[in-house]
C-alpha cells in the first residue's frame, strides 16, 4: 500500500482532513493498480502559494504557483526489504482553496483529486498528449467515483 509522510508547512492545511485524505488515495489505488505500482512511499508537503511558486519556478521554469506538484522518485536506490520511495508532492493551500471555490466544489473533494492526480504523476501517468491525458483522467474519475467524489473535469452543466 502506499504510505504518506505528511508535513504541515501552512498552519491552514490544520483544519483540512489531510490525513483522511490521503489515506482513502492510497485505499482506491491499492484496490485499482498492480501491488508494484500501488507499493511506497511519497512525501507530502501541504504549504502555500509562495513556497510552491518557488518550487515551480526552479524545478519547472514556471514563474508562478500551481495547485500540485509532484516530484518521482526516479531509480532511487532501495535496500532490502524497504519500502520503495515514489516521490514527494507539493501542495498549495492558497490555490487549492481557491479552486474549489471557484467550481463551487467542496475543498475536501479537491484535495483529494489533486493528491491522486499527484500521485498518479508519480507512477508514472501523464497529460502532457491528448491520449495520455484521456487515460490519466478516466483512471482518476473511476477512482473518485469509488468515493462518491463528482467527475472533476466536467462542468457541472450535465
Amino acid at each position: 500500500m502506499i504510505c504518506f509522510d505528511i508535513e504541515i508547512a501552512d498552519e491552514r492545511w490544520a483544519s483540512c482532513p489531510v490525513e483522511e485524505v490521503t489515506a482513502n488515495v492510497a485505499r482506491i489505488l491499492s484496490g485499482a493498480l498492480s501491488v508494484e505500482a500501488s507499493y511506497g512511499d511519497v512525501s507530502a508537503l501541504f504549504t502555500n502559494d509562495s513556497e510552491v511558486h518557488g518550487l515551480n519556478l526552479e524545478w519547472r521554469g514556471k514563474d508562478k504557483p500551481t495547485n500540485v506538484l509532484s516530484f518521482p522518485a526516479d531509480d532511487f536506490p532501495v535496500g532490502e526489504g524497504e519500502t520503495p520511495p515514489l516521490g514527494d508532492l507539493a501542495l498549495a493551500y492558497e490555490t487549492c482553496a481557491r479552486e474549489a471555490a471557484e467550481k463551487n466544489i467542496p475543498f475536501a473533494h479537491h484535495l483529494t483529486h489533486l493528491v491522486l492526480h499527484g500521485v498518479l504523476h508519480l507512477l508514472g501517468y501523464d497529460h502532457i498528449d491528448e491520449e495520455e491525458a484521456e487515460e490519466m483522467e478516466t483512471l482518476e474519475i473511476r477512482l473518485l467515483s469509488q468515493l462518491d467524489i463528482a467527475d472533476p473535469y466536467s462542468d457541472g452543466s450535465a
